[in-house]
């Protein structure tokens, strides 16, 4: 679920008054906006679609020389834009393992496809850009609102030329599997079989990351987080689905660290988890956070606490993240891409995408 989506019912007046009553520091925050400023139908067909990069050279904004944070360092960035109207909201992501191309979904039912064009190592312009309709299982456009919050993306099998998605929804919750051919989505052949326990997810509060296991002893396996499932536990809920899919999912659990939200989840090639988190209050601003879950940590029935990689708030080159995908360097090392839902408010946020390389020593230390 966007950020925003919680304030939604707030009006224009209310929004820019509380940016103004934030001055100082919170004036260069990522402020949550107006899910209803959203396009009232997507994209009937696919489309090419022009995209502005605008390079964010530094992370940190008041240290424009540092690299490294936490267990990340900072490869580059972009604050991207377009004048279609159908461009933001992107709440999913996917690399290809090669680094070249993204594929996102947006939250109105659109998925976005791309070739990413790099400078050295810095991720410079996204390029061959193309927007379309997320489709039901008759082959058309998904109609309603109910059926068109996509939420989480992951690749379960083959490349964004020929392989096989999972896509996340919310409000009608559901995980559907979908084919991709030459980075297009097709209509879904199938869905995974829901837990009982997913019933108590809240409409705008469902499946929000999906991730599959790259290696360990569950390798194949399928990882799903709601976005805020907790009912007073002090752990998020997640579940864990068979190689494949095929089988009944068990509950697997994330201890609730600050009241942060769930946002989105990437597997590495050791059968780690990366999960990208998500806290918004109107007196502090949007922060992120980074967690690595060890392949032993991942199991049916376990209670993972995982480990922080980093956390930041507006101090730092950040908004609404969403997104995250993960990828293996030119020399192996591991790249986490991460994108942000603007809540299609121009006005107040920002589509932006970050790339960091996970140190080498990541596994062993915490955010400094």
């Amino acid at each position: 679920m966007t950020a925003g989506r919680h304030w939604s019912r707030l009006n224009r007046r209310a929004l820019l008054g509380g940016l103004a009553a934030g001055a100082g520091a919170a004036l260069a925050a990522p402020w949550p906006g107006r899910a209803e400023e959203a396009p009232k139908a997507g994209p009937a067909k696919v489309e090419a679609i022009d995209i502005d990069a605008r390079p964010i050279p530094h992370f940190e904004r008041a240290r424009p020389e540092a690299r490294r944070f936490g267990a990340l360092e900072f490869r580059g960035g972009l604050v991207l834009t377009s004048p279609s109207e159908h461009f933001g909201g992107w709440s999913g992501l996917v690399v290809e393992p090669d680094g070249r191309g993204l594929l996102a979904v947006s939250d109105v039912g659109t998925f976005l496809a791309a070739d990413i064009v790099y400078e050295g190592a810095r991720p410079a312009r996204l390029a061959r850009a193309r927007l379309g309709p997320l489709l039901s299982s008759k082959g058309v456009p998904l109609a309603s609102k109910r059926e068109q919050d996509a939420e989480s993306l992951a690749l379960v099998e083959g490349t964004l030329e020929r392989g096989t998605l999972l896509i996340g929804f919310e409000r009608l919750h559901r995980i559907g599997r979908f084919p991709v051919r030459d980075r297009l989505i097709g209509a879904p052949a199938g869905y995974l079989p829901m837990p009982a326990d997913a019933r108590g997810m809240r409409e705008n509060q469902g499946v929000e990351a999906i991730a599959v296991l790259q290696g360990g002893p569950r390798k194949g396996a399928i990882v799903a987080f709601a976005e805020r499932l907790t009912r007073g536990s002090g752990y998020h809920t997640g579940w864990i689905w068979p190689a494949g899919g095929a089988g009944a999912a068990q509950r697997f659990q994330l201890t609730d660290v600050g009241g942060f939200n769930v946002t989105d989840a990437a597997g590495l090639p050791d059968g780690s988890l990366v999960v990208l988190e998500r806290y918004f209050r109107w007196t502090e601003g949007v922060k992120m956070r980074l967690r690595l879950i060890e392949a032993r940590e991942v199991a049916p029935g376990a209670r993972a606490a995982g480990r922080t990689l980093f956390e930041g708030d507006s101090a730092y080159e950040i908004d609404n993240m969403e997104g995250l995908a993960a990828h293996q360097g030119a020399g192996g090392e591991t790249i986490l891409s991460l994108i942000s839902d603007d809540n299609f408010n121009r006005l107040l946020q920002r589509t932006v995408f970050l790339q960091f390389r996970l140190a080498d020593d990541g596994r062993k230390s915490a955010a400094r």
